[in-house]
């Protein structure tokens, strides 16, 4: 397939399954949501892990032999205090499901209510998945390999951050069905940024190792920043356990998909 057809493809596909995860996770049983999304937040923060470190940053490195190493580890410095302002100021949504007990809801939300703050959030979110297009077709360009496996990683931690989003919107007062709704229209923007870049691809290439560190901080970022945090308030054995198995799980997905590229 041209780099064309693998772009349009993940790129669809990451927001494709999306909002699958949303529609079948409105359709679950109340008790089992906070268990599924939890799950998915460990194996996502494996694969975000081991995206930034095996598959990212060694390509940022060797993208561009003129620009150095520290040129591209500045970039992954900056990458994350750019991510941390962005989830301050609620431009980025980065904040993720963990086990909410009361309400279902992601702890780092619960102050938000009404339509308003629901509506910013898709806003947020939908510049968000631009970007997550632009970082799709960013490794694409470089290697088929990278791009499958960026694609991997952004599809594995996106599914509990639309979960997450779904059901800000659904306590802010909105309908179940304009939720689903809004939560497609949001995610076809991750093939709108896809194409963009493709458009400026010139603009992509000479950038790449940049692009490439700065998407490798955000996964890092989110592992780090969110997703571990969210897990560690879980101190049962038999928790901890199964949270080590599925972030191994994502990690060596990722190894072995980087594996088989070789």
């Amino acid at each position: 397939m041209s780099v064309l057809a693998w772009v349009l493809l993940f790129s669809f596909l990451a927001g494709a399954l999306s909002m699958a995860g949303a529609l079948v996770y409105t359709m679950l049983p109340q008790r089992t949501h906070v268990a599924s999304v939890r799950h998915l937040v460990s194996f996502a923060t494996g694969a975000l892990l081991s995206a930034a470190f095996v598959g990212l940053l060694p390509e940022a490195l060797e993208a561009r032999p003129d620009v150095g190493a520290s040129a591209v580890m500045a970039t992954v410095l900056f990458g994350v205090i750019t991510f941390f302002l962005l989830e301050k100021t609620l431009i980025w949504r980065h904040a993720h499901h963990d086990d909410a007990e009361a309400h279902g809801a992601d702890p780092h939300h619960v102050h938000i209510h009404g339509r308003n703050a629901a509506y910013m959030i898709m806003v947020g979110d939908t510049f968000h998945n631009a970007l997550d297009g632009v970082l799709i077709a960013a490794a694409f360009t470089t290697d088929i390999k990278l791009g499958i496996i960026t694609s991997v990683a952004i599809i594995a931690h996106e599914i509990p951050q639309e979960l997450g989003d779904l059901v800000i919107m659904l306590e802010g007062g909105i309908s179940k069905a304009k939720a689903l709704l809004l939560n497609a229209v949001s995610s076809l923007a991750t093939v709108a940024g896809a194409l963009l870049a493709l458009i400026a691809s010139d603009f992509v290439k000479t950038s790449l190792p940049y692009l490439l560190a700065f998407t490798a901080s955000s996964f890092i970022y989110v592992a780090v920043a969110d997703l571990i945090p969210s897990l560690q308030r879980h101190t049962k054995v038999k928790d901890s356990l199964l949270q080590v198995v599925l972030i191994v799980l994502g990690m060596a997905l990722v190894i072995y998909l980087d594996h088989r590229g070789h």
